[in-house]
């Protein structure tokens, strides 16, 4: 792995495996608890904001750029909208509030987008780690507006009627949640080079394992917990991924940079190829209709949900 990270080692692998379990735990916990996720994604968040990060997370920091900030505060508004989603009926009927997380995600990615593109044209130190500006910035942006573009089915959310009152979003797929794994990465890797260990790798493994094994339908409301929950912890601890002993630097090799951004690019050029072609197909209307109902993933989650 030299040509991706410096100094990946048996107690990295371990450190990495306890971070990874430590957020799908997490993410158990508050979206199994209602008062559990208030506490963590509101209260802890209104202290901290004051007490914290306002001293951690600086100017010269690895966690001190306009992104990081609106990271953090967008993935908390998500989160506590998916929890209203969830348990307040009244709320989980209306249009607009269904449409909020399609439209947080988009905007969500376009952040990313957005910083991909500045980064195209930087180069050595900055914000706190080396950037390697390329092409390969501009390959990844194009693929997370693809990204944005195959978004679909947000009108058919609702709460599910397990316990956990979880908010399902039936026609995000596993065909959507891969390209969109392939695109973040790549940002990381390009974007956040040092943080892309963590804040890449074990993160997106923190929501695509619960999607695929614990609780389908509901890929959002596990990303945006870990997010949460990781935006947080690195925001008040920016010495664990920035020089301590379990820090993983990137190796910032050119052919790595053109790998990633290219494997994204083609995941999201065949998310959106095959997304149209079912669009055409059926004669569906991307803003109203849900996309993928024929599938047998979407019928599994609402076989389990409702």
């Amino acid at each position: 792995m030299d040509y991706i990270f410096q100094n990946i080692d048996g107690t990295i692998l371990l450190v990495g495996l306890a971070v990874l379990l430590s957020l799908i735990f997490m993410n158990e916990v508050v979206r199994r608890n209602k008062y559990a996720a208030l506490f963590f994604f509101l209260v802890i968040p209104i202290i901290f904001s004051i007490f914290v990060w306002p001293n951690t997370a600086v100017k010269g920091s690895s966690v001190g750029t306009w992104f990081d900030w609106a990271k953090l505060y967008s993935v908390l508004t998500i989160s506590l909208i998916m929890m209203a989603i969830s348990h307040v009926k009244k709320l989980s009927t209306k249009k607009f509030m269904l449409m909020l997380p399609a439209i947080l995600l988009a905007v969500n990615i376009m952040e990313a987008v957005i910083r991909d593109f500045q980064v195209y044209s930087m180069h050595g130190f900055q914000d706190g780690m080396i950037l390697n500006g390329g092409p390969w910035n501009i390959m990844n942006g194009i693929a997370g507006i693809l990204n944005i573009l195959a978004i679909s089915g947000w009108l058919g959310i609702f709460a599910s009627k397990s316990k956990g009152k979880d908010m399902v979003w039936p026609d995000q797929i596993w065909v959507w949640v891969i390209a969109y794994d392939f695109w973040n990465f790549a940002y990381t890797y390009n974007c956040i080079p040092n943080h892309s260990w963590y804040a890449g790798l074990i993160l997106l493994l923190s929501s695509l394992i619960p999607f695929l094994l614990i609780k389908k339908g509901v890929w959002l409301q596990h990303r945006a917990f870990t997010l949460a929950f990781w935006m947080m912890f690195a925001m008040s601890y920016p010495s664990f991924i920035d020089n301590s002993d379990y820090a993983v630097k990137s190796s910032n090799n050119e052919t790595s940079l053109m790998v990633f951004s290219s494997l994204a690019l083609l995941a999201n050029i065949l998310l959106i190829s095959y997304h149209i072609y079912r669009i055409r197909k059926y004669k569906l209307n991307p803003l109203k209709d849900e996309i993928y109902s024929d599938t047998e993933a979407y019928k599994t989650v609402i076989k389990e949900n409702k």
